[in-house]
């Protein structure tokens, strides 16, 4: 005989549990960078512990089916407000609402405040935030509401800025007084240089616009130190806090420590590799030429009519639906046209008669370095042909070989600027950049210029492949030494890196790196030269001469936070860093260090007598 199965409990409604007060609040701290202290809380709501309505998500889903989202939303900062209230905190309270739920609230101000009045919160302490939960269609007949409830007292925040409706639209039209970046954009910041770059972004924004920033999900000291950096002024995350019923008082000393560390965050240079670079838009918007298409049964009449229209057009697209199939060269298809009764025979058939049905195709998209493999294919069309450039698969234009070749060479040499692209490391600008950086926060650090003594003799016997790969190993080298958090590492140009020291044992790094060079270096070499130690060519002049094994060198420059009688800039620095790097290829250690006063000295202006 089979057991009965229980019949399953169904979940209580959403109405039941606003009426029986089954709900519970916890708080997140909130934290002020400039002090390290918690400016507020947001307040986050919770179902009966242990059911399946305890996670918020949970809560709003039931709600969205029973059709109480509204109803639930209230009775959610009714109980933030209560337990915010019984735990006697200072700071401001966030709470969140929709679109929907802020109209009520803007409807019943003086209920609001009443409410706010009977539990003792003053209304000036709470930030509403608007929740990316629900649209806003008519932003305008919305904008009085949140001019009620400021006047009210309470201050606005756009939540989770960067997703779903959280756009530069609200931004601008309802003029918030925080905004609270996505955890999307600030999880990993510190090793993600989309991520910087589209926070960078909102920053300059927020500058222009007043609005305060608040970094949401900062779950590590690495990501908390970037954006600190930036200048981001507030804080929130697991990293100063899980959300609960009663919060901290006062941020943890492991994050008071990162608020207050000392050294400067070295930021993920967005940079503009060749290979590196995930889109070559840049090189398809220099080279589109913003052409109309004919459709798939336009005949051949109507492409001579276009091009008789438009003398300068080298090529037409024939699109179906938006999508090229084919191209029709204007050289090719005039000289037919210049047959005898070739126009009377052909005018009027399918222009698909003449036409390319296999055009090479670019989409936009494509990184640049899959456009430089098309300049050295075997296929060679698109130099007499052109092409079509697409975006998502739909016509936008055509593009001409030559503008193929201008314009993949002007991003590799823009990029080139931005980052090497043989080792991928920062170039001259990032480089600049951060140095400029390191000043601007006063921050002490140690430059250190690079250099491989005897590289031009081994590149010229062993070839710059070989010499290439000689580079890449210098870089690794470097790189494991830099504490990625602390340390920059760039690479100015051939056989030179300048490394910025943040890390208190700069010497034992620096001395690590050129001992794991000099003794990996020899592999590079041939048995024979390895024997001999190394390798015979000609010098300068073209005098015969013995170079032994490639070594690194390096030369460093003390830089201490600056004074108002000493100001220098990245240039000087650079400038005295090149001279300890040309005494350091002078020393058996091949490690030289200026000290602060001297670096002092020749930072104040007394380099071009001394470099003379």
């Amino acid at each position: 005989m089979s057991q009965r199965q229980p019949f399953p409990i169904a979940a209580p409604r959403i109405v039941d549990l606003i009426a029986q007060r089954d709900l519970s609040a916890v708080f997140q701290p909130i934290v002020d960078f400039d002090d390290g202290a918690i400016l507020g809380y947001e307040g986050l709501i919770r179902g009966p512990a242990g059911t399946a309505l305890e996670t918020p998500y949970a809560l709003f889903a039931q709600a969205a089916a029973e059709g109480s989202v509204i109803a639930l939303e209230r009775a959610a900062a009714r109980t933030c407000v209560e337990a915010f209230a019984s735990l006697g905190y200072d700071g401001k309270l966030f709470l969140n609402f929709s679109a929907g739920a802020i109209r009520q609230l803007a409807d019943d101000r003086e209920g609001m405040l009443a409410m706010l009045r009977d539990i003792g919160i003053d209304a000036q302490r709470i930030v509403i935030e608007l929740t990316e939960q629900s649209a806003i269609p008519d932003v305008a007949s919305f904008l009085p509401a949140i001019s009620m409830l400021r006047k009210a007292g309470a201050q606005f925040a756009l939540d989770d800025y960067g997703t779903a409706n959280a756009s530069m639209n609200l931004w601008v039209r309802l003029q918030p007084d925080v905004v609270k970046i996505d955890r999307f954009f600030i999880h990993d910041i510190a090793s993600d240089p989309l991520k910087f770059e589209a926070v960078k972004a909102m920053q300059h924004f927020a500058a222009a616009s007043g609005a305060r920033l608040v970094a949401e999900g900062i779950e590590n000291e690495a990501d908390l130190i970037v954006v600190r950096d930036m200048g981001i002024a507030c804080g929130q995350g697991y990293f100063f806090g899980k959300p609960h019923a009663r919060p901290p008082r006062k941020v943890t000393d492991d994050a008071r420590e990162a608020l207050r560390a000392g050294h400067i965050a070295v930021f993920p240079e967005a940079t503009r590799a060749v290979s590196g670079s995930p889109s070559g838009g840049m090189a398809s918007e220099k080279m589109v030429v913003h052409a109309p298409a004919l459709p798939r049964n336009a005949t051949n009449n109507d492409v001579l009519e276009l091009f008789n229209r438009l003398p300068n057009l080298h090529a037409v697209a024939v699109v179906e639906q938006n999508e090229p199939v084919a191209l029709i060269n204007r050289r090719a298809f005039m000289d037919r046209y210049a047959l005898p009764y070739h126009r009377e025979l052909f005018g009027k058939r399918p222009c698909m008669l003449f036409a390319n049905a296999s055009p090479v195709v670019i989409e936009k998209s494509m990184t640049v370095e899959d456009m430089a493999k098309l300049l050295a294919s075997d296929d060679q069309r698109y130099l007499a042909d052109g092409f079509v450039i697409t975006e998502h698969g739909a016509y936008i234009g055509l593009g001409t070989g030559e503008s193929l070749v201008r314009a993949v060479t002007e991003v590799r040499i823009e990029a080139a600027r931005y980052a090497n692209p043989l080792t991928f490391l920062p170039g001259n600008i990032p480089i600049s950049s951060h140095i400029t950086r390191l000043l601007g926060h006063e921050a002490g650090f140690y430059a250190c210029y690079v250099d491989l003594n005897h590289f031009k003799p081994f590149n010229d016997q062993y070839g710059y492949w070989q010499g290439d790969e000689v580079l890449k190993f210098a870089a690794h080298v470097l790189a494991e030494v830099c504490d990625p958090m602390r340390d920059f590492l760039g690479h100015v140009g051939g056989d030179d890196f300048l490394v910025l020291f943040q890390s208190e044992d700069w010497r034992e790094r620096a001395e690590r790196a050129i001992h794991v060079f000099n003794e990996g270096a020899q592999r590079f070499y041939a048995p024979v030269d390895r024997m001999a130690g190394g390798i015979h060519g000609e010098d300068r002049r073209g005098n015969p001469t013995f170079f032994g094994f490639v070594t690194m060198a390096i030369g460093c420059v003390h830089v201490q936070p600056q004074t108002p009688d000493a100001a220098y800039s990245s240039e000087d620095i650079a400038t005295v860093a090149a001279l300890a790097k040309r005494r350091a290829k002078g020393e058996a250690s091949g490690l030289v260090m200026i000290e602060f006063e001297e670096s002092q000295m020749l930072l104040q202006g007394r380099t071009a007598a001394i470099v003379d």
